[in-house]
């Protein structure tokens, strides 16, 4: 009998306001992305808006053998994204959870 396994992927689209420069946003983002993954153990990574200075877009990825756990931790992630943002306000989610 196969194993359960549950991926749970969230896209994440942070405002940067206070971010004058791509050096800026990249460290904001750089920041957050690595305290995300030493913290909560997910795969993280910026996916979009790369070229504009004030968004960041990103994907937060789990992987876990029950779906539960999974959405516990983009959940987790979520607010650890919004209690660490450094002025980065969160202005669009989408998650997603594929049982394979």
């Amino acid at each position: 009998m196969a194993a359960k396994v549950a991926i749970g992927i969230a896209r994440v689209v942070l405002h940067l306001p206070e971010s004058g420069s791509l050096k800026s946003k990249r460290q904001v983002i750089s920041g957050l992305l690595r305290r995300l993954r030493q913290e909560l153990k997910v795969a993280a990574a910026e996916v979009g808006e790369l070229d504009r200075w004030q968004l960041a877009e990103i994907a937060i990825v789990t992987v876990s053998s029950d779906g539960r756990q999974a959405d516990r931790v983009l959940a987790a992630a979520l607010s650890f994204l919004e209690a660490h943002a450094d002025g980065a306000r969160v202005t669009d989610v989408s998650t997603e959870l594929l049982p394979l």
